[in-house]
């Protein structure tokens, strides 16, 4: 999550989301607690009862590793509460917000290029999650559990799938870990999302993250260009390849 500027409000909004994205969840596993002012900042909305005594210490054992998902940044501002309210958050359109006593934080449109899911692809914010974990959490290892793209594929009349912005996007976020990894940071392994086409959340099955092709008709599987590149990464740990 970043800020829109380096005013103070926006630096706050940053804070507020990033509470709400990621301090909800890293704070009673890694730290023992919820985050004082994720619990201020939702003093509105819950009181927080449903946490009971000893959930926190529960929460809080040692992990083998972290997972950590990533696809795109976010960029933040305050909302002056008079301009049109931007929500380009990645979410798409709903009747419920996911960002919780946050309704006066403007969430900015983003340069692109975009994933089919409309998302932005900047792979520097990956190494710079990583990084940030990494200084946070020193020595706890962390595994790439979900990164990759979704991509308006195309069946050529021979049958094979060229996705050739799917493997660009691969190389460089793959490259993204390698950059933390070589600054530090403890990432044990790396998972592409996905290896098969799925249902994909309130868009079904239209929108298309696998490597392996799903025909949703006949089940039948086919290897598009980027399945071959990750099995030669795969095999010989070289980002530079091409593929036949």
């Amino acid at each position: 999550v970043r800020a829109a500027s380096d005013s103070e409000a926006d630096r706050d909004a940053v804070r507020r989301i990033d509470a709400l994205a990621n301090r909800a969840f890293l704070g009673p596993m890694l730290d023992g607690a919820y985050p004082a002012d994720l619990l201020a900042d939702t003093a509105s909305v819950t009181d927080w009862s449903f946490v009971h005594d000893g959930d926190e210490k529960r929460i809080a054992v040692p992990l083998d590793v972290l997972g950590v998902n990533y696809y795109s940044s976010t960029l933040v501002r305050a909302w002056d509460g008079v301009s049109p309210r931007s929500d380009a958050d990645g979410h798409g359109k709903s009747a419920a917000t996911p960002w919780v006593a946050a309704d006066d934080v403007d969430f900015l449109p983003q340069p692109g290029p975009y994933t089919a899911m409309g998302w932005n692809i900047d792979p520097p914010a990956f190494t710079e999650l990583l990084l940030r974990l990494h200084r946070e959490y020193p020595g706890q290892p962390l595994m790439i559990t979900e990164n990759g793209a979704a991509f308006d594929d195309v069946v050529s009349a021979d049958g094979t799938i060229s996705d050739d912005r799917r493997i660009d996007y691969l190389r460089r976020h793959i490259a993204a870990v390698a950059d933390a990894r070589a600054q530090g940071a403890d990432v044990r392994g790396y998972f592409v999302w996905s290896l098969l086409d799925n249902f994909e959340w309130g868009y079904g099955y239209d929108r298309r993250f696998g490597i392996i092709r799903v025909d949703y008709d006949t089940q039948v599987r086919t290897w598009k260009q980027s399945a071959h590149w990750y099995k030669q990464l795969a095999a010989t740990g070289r980002l530079d390849q091409t593929t036949a």
